[in-house]
């Protein structure tokens, strides 16, 4: 095992590890049934999780057994991510005075079952969160930790799910290959059909699907200056200077775009070298353009909140967070994004088909740090067709958004989720022709199409960004209250489309 590089923190602490009387497990024999002590294929895994998925349309490894759990935590390099706390809301550190006795106790536990040292056991502590990265090989170790009173969860950090269900399925894809119509990735160009933006001054092409929810009428009001949004994706392009030292260009000023990658292009957790900022995917070019791309000169499209500044996040290789080093990603750049002080508004474009505890954790820390969460409800792929609403997009922190066609009646487009829990619809996908929204392509003074929940979500952050901007001394509660307000379906909820459609230019009145 390669060695591992400890937190700080911990160096003081090595020798002072140790069990509380109450959970200690000492005087507990722990035995391990004769059929349960070979772990179970990746395909039984599978079974097992689709099962759970099919009756109550939902998986969480909470309610796996310990047989199940430790079976996916040994297909999964004997990774396991622990959260801790006094409860099951106790998720930060800076709210747990004891947190560092905790998880000590927790360590010693392990070792104690593991036989083994602190440093071949710790792979990485979170200093915003109450949870660890491990290594753990038995069952045993497994089955001890789940009767301490101190555990929120314990899940495989590195089981992939998805990677299993398409090697299943669809044998010949490769199943890592950042770019590919299944990972939502692509540097495809595309020429614009005329019929599918309108001009502005100085020379920006406006997106037809703006006019649908009253997006021009709304930069009479409001173009989104003094709002930052932040962008959790898979980076933006070098090769497109809109995005870039050409941020301000056209009617765009006094505005800055924020770089930032927290991804660790490896199979392997403990490696901790990001690969960058640059999108090596072309989905998060995309979401930066629909959200802000400037009101440009150069014929290009305009984004939504053109004024608005923005920090993205490279926290994944494509849109599928399977795996550790994307989820890991994930949870950095959320925690990061809580964070900072001038962001006021998260989207990310990106999910899974089950929940994931430490993208949880960060984003309802996120949240409790006053940001507005918008998460793609989900595009169907080849991955994630039986799926509903996805993860994160289900939770209450965070407000789902879908997408549906050009039409007198809501429908969805066609490879868009719908569910209970989406909030706001956009329409991004044309009755006739079906094409999508024009975005700035990943490469200069190029453009393209993109759609699906994705496009939907990042429309839905810029929106909020001009509500924000014509407010600024409002809440996050009192920007969404408004946005209800101004969507079509509003005061009633529709069981697949939320509220609706929002209209820009009543939510900025």
């Amino acid at each position: 095992m390669p060695k591992r590089i400890l937190p700080l923190f911990l160096l003081t602490m090595l020798f002072s590890i140790s069990c509380s009387r109450e959970d200690s497990t000492d005087n507990k024999t722990i035995v391990i049934p004769e059929n349960q002590k070979t772990p179970l294929t990746p395909s039984q895994i599978n079974a097992k999780i689709d099962e759970s998925i099919n009756a109550k349309g939902t998986f969480n490894w909470k309610n796996a057994d310990s047989y199940l759990l430790w079976s996916a935590v040994v297909n999964g390099n004997n990774v396991v991510t622990i959260g801790f706390g006094n409860s099951k809301t106790n998720f930060e550190r800076a709210k747990t005075a004891n947190n560092a006795k905790i998880q000590n106790e927790l360590l010693g536990i392990i070792m104690k079952y593991e036989d083994t040292s602190l440093d071949k056991v710790l792979l990485s502590a979170d200093s915003d969160l109450n949870l660890i990265d491990v290594s753990i090989s038995k069952q045993e170790t497994i089955i001890a930790l789940r009767q301490s009173k101190y555990i929120r969860y314990i899940e495989p950090g590195d089981y992939n799910y998805l990677a299993v269900r398409n090697a299943q399925y669809r044998p010949n894809v490769v199943v890592n290959s950042s770019v590919g119509t299944s990972s939502g990735c692509g540097y495809e160009s595309e020429a614009l059909a005329t019929s599918d933006y309108t001009t502005v001054t100085p020379n920006a092409k406006v997106p037809w699907t703006f006019y649908q929810h009253s997006i021009p009428n709304a930069w009479t009001i409001s173009t989104g200056r003094a709002v930052t949004i932040g962008i959790i994706d898979s980076g933006v392009s070098p090769n497109q200077s809109l995005l870039g030292s050409n941020f301000n260009n056209g009617l765009s000023t006094g505005r800055s775009i924020q770089k930032n990658g927290v991804y660790v292009d490896s199979i392997w957790p403990w490696v901790t070298t990001t690969d960058g900022v640059n999108d090596l995917c072309g989905h998060g070019t995309s979401m930066a353009s629909v959200a802000a791309a400037p009101r440009n000169d150069r014929g290009l499209p305009v984004g939504v909140a053109y004024n608005a500044d923005l920090v993205t996040y490279r926290a994944a290789a494509n849109v599928v967070l399977d795996g550790y080093q994307e989820q890991e990603g994930v949870k950095k750049a959320f925690t990061a994004l809580g964070n900072n002080a001038k962001v006021k508004i998260i989207s990310m474009s990106m999910g899974y088909v089950f929940s994931v505890g430490k993208i949880e954790d960060a984003i309802k820390y996120a949240y409790g740090k006053g940001k507005l969460i918008f998460c793609a409800a989900g595009t169907s792929t080849s991955f994630t067709t039986f799926a509903g609403v996805i993860f994160p997009a289900w939770m209450s922190e965070t407000v789902a958004v879908t997408g549906v066609k050009e039409s007198s009646i809501y429908q969805a487009c066609d490879v868009c989720h719908t569910g209970s829990k989406v909030d706001f619809t956009v329409v991004m996908q044309r009755a006739s022709s079906g094409n999508t929204v024009p975005v700035d392509s990943y490469y200069e003074n190029q453009t393209d199409y993109v759609g699906g929940s994705s496009v939907a979500t990042a429309t839905t952050a810029g929106i909020a960004a001009l509500v924000w901007s014509k407010n600024p001394t409002w809440t996050r509660d009192q920007v969404l209250t408004k946005m209800r307000q101004s969507a079509s379906l509003y005061p009633n909820r529709n069981a697949e489309y939320g509220y609706g459609n929002v209209n820009a230019f009543l939510a900025v009145q």
